[in-house]
């Protein structure tokens, strides 16, 4: 998972180069262009503290799993992060895209606002040692990185011409899918389970972990109808 974080830093980091290259679009209209130019600069640092802010994130869980700071400095400054987050989400709001840019910046809010969640998932583990929010917080990880992708995949086709003003698309944000997510979070959780209780042959060393293994599985059927909509 470490490797995944890493991957979506480097993902961000790429974003910032693609969207900052907004500058060089030549707009057919001039005003069209001068507003093209100020929101490829306000979006590209949003990116990029948005980049800078998660890079704290984990550098601060490295430096308590270091000892270097306590849990109690750790979730201090986590609570921080999370007011910060919410901040910089917050300026999206504050852009003017072009038309055809609009999508890109509703998909790479959803995948802050993703992110967001997954970090408040984060803090809960460490903070609780509770392993669903943990499995919670991987999910909506993954969920943030595919909304990114949706953005740039977004962004690069209306900065090449693949989109167009003739006939513009109305972007509709993608339905939060609250009864898939909850039906993966709950499969996720039984995996765990079985990662935790079953041996490398899939069966269990005694009957004392086969009963906690069952007591696992059954809480991942029960978070799962308690979260159902």
């Amino acid at each position: 998972m470490k490797k995944k974080k890493i991957q979506n830093i480097i993902i961000v980091a790429i974003a910032i180069v693609i969207i900052g290259s907004i500058a060089a679009y030549n707009y057919s209209v001039e005003q069209t262009k001068q507003q093209g130019l100020q929101f490829g600069k306000e979006l590209e640092q949003i990116q990029e503290d948005v980049k800078q802010l998660q890079t704290k994130f984990y550098s601060e869980k490295t430096r308590w799993e270091e000892e270097d700071i306590s849990k109690e400095e750790l979730l201090e400054f986590y609570e921080e992060h999370l007011k910060e987050f919410k901040g910089i989400i917050s300026r999206y709001d504050k852009v003017t895209p072009p038309e055809l840019f609009k999508s890109s910046v509703e998909l790479l809010k959803i995948s802050s606002e993703t992110q967001l969640e997954s970090d408040s998932q984060f803090i809960e583990w460490i903070k609780t040692g509770d392993k669903s929010a943990k499995i919670r917080s991987d999910t909506q990880f993954q969920e943030a990185l595919e909304y990114e992708m949706l953005g740039l995949v977004e962004f690069y086709s209306a900065k090449t011409g693949v989109k167009n003003y003739e006939e513009p698309e109305k972007f509709e944000a993608p339905q939060s899918g609250l009864t898939q997510k909850v039906i993966q979070v709950s499969e996720n959780m039984k995996s765990e389970c079985d990662n935790d209780f079953r041996n490398e042959s899939g069966e269990f060393d005694s009957e004392r972990i086969e009963i906690d293994w069952f007591n696992c599985v059954n809480e991942a059927k029960n978070w799962k109808v308690e979260h159902l909509p």
